[in-house]
């Protein structure tokens, strides 16, 4: 039997996520597997912003699938207001399924091209709502394209009428309709061009602000992560390497990592003096992950032990800020610079 929700605890906590992807067999037969998340730890508030970021491929989309039980986890926990829901079954999930609701990267296929924008809206509603009145649904999708800031003849138009801004905005009324507690926004202004991008960013902010929505924001768009977001960890093959308050982590990044990603995110003013860290080699592959610290493969300050020994999450600057490196303990007479 799964615990009741407890409205005292975190809205989300995922503890000791892993999800594995099985492959064929190896050398000599033996079983191999994607390591796509390996052991991920983080709380969400009611109300706040966490935003996962890190380059393609280091596991943060499948985060946001196997917290929406899109995928089922391998291993680990997942609880919303304290209660498992990583281990329920679809029936039992489904009640759920409303407090959390997802917006994807590409608007257009995740709308029925032959619903019209009306039907795209009250289905979800109808879903959570059976015996909902004609009259309250019809009320019902008119607030939600007044909450996304679309006009009214919306409502009996096709996604195929409308950019993809717009169509992005319907995507935000559908997750709206059912009246979630959270939204996972999974790369979902990535694919809007930057005016657009920035109009549907500020719209995200004004919904948060009026709804009280907690957003999990996985992106690779530093530049609107430090805008929109209260926290942030930071991706790595598969793993958190840093995590902390949005201010801190930007003011003073603790991890390689994060500084090499810091470090080529556009500034306001061009002539300003910076530092650009140029990371060499790719990502290894999440098949054969290496020994040790899972970035000394391209850090620039890796010694003996990064090999060895795998860093831990350990308190680093500021209360709730978080760094898994070895520099940050003095090792080999190093500090990050």
């Amino acid at each position: 039997m799964s615990a009741q929700a407890d409205p005292a605890a975190p809205l989300l906590q995922v503890k000791g996520l892993k999800k594995h992807f099985p492959l064929g067999g190896g050398w000599l037969g033996a079983p191999r597997k994607v390591h796509a998340v390996d052991g991920v730890d983080f709380e969400l508030a009611r109300g706040e912003t966490l935003s996962i970021v890190g380059e393609s491929g280091c596991g943060k989309s499948t985060v946001g699938r196997a917290v929406l039980r899109l995928i089922e986890p391998t291993a680990g926990e997942i609880r919303l207001e304290g209660r498992r829901i990583d281990n329920l079954s679809p029936a039992r999930l489904r009640p759920l399924r409303r407090r959390v609701q997802v917006v994807f990267q590409d608007p257009f296929s995740s709308l029925n091209p032959r619903m019209r924008v009306r039907e795209i809206l009250a289905e979800p509603i109808r879903n959570f709502e059976p015996g909902i009145a004609a009259s309250r649904l019809r009320e019902r999708t008119a607030e939600l394209l007044d909450q996304v800031r679309l006009p009214a003849d919306s409502l009996e138009r096709y996604p195929h009428e409308f950019s993809g801004g717009q169509r992005q905005r319907i995507g935000i009324a559908k997750a709206l309709a059912p009246k979630p507690d959270l939204i996972v926004c999974d790369e979902a202004v990535s694919a809007l061009d930057v005016s657009v991008k920035a109009q549907v960013v500020n719209l995200f902010r004004d919904i948060q602000q009026e709804l009280g929505l907690a957003l999990l924001f996985i992106s690779h768009d530093l530049a609107i992560v430090e805008y929109l977001t209260h926290r942030v960890a930071v991706m790595y093959l598969g793993k958190i390497v840093e995590h902390g308050e949005r201010r801190d982590l930007f003011a003073d990044p603790r991890h390689p990592y994060t500084r090499a990603l810091l470090s080529a995110v556009p500034v306001p003013d061009p002539t300003a003096s910076r530092q650009r860290i140029v990371l060499k080699g790719d990502i290894p592959s999440p098949i054969d992950i290496p020994s040790g610290c899972r970035f000394r493969t391209r850090c620039p300050f890796a010694f003996a032990r990064c090999a060895i020994e795998e860093p831990q999450l350990d308190p680093v600057g500021a209360t709730g800020h978080f760094a898994a490196c070895h520099l940050n303990d003095g090792s080999a007479g190093m500090q990050p610079t």
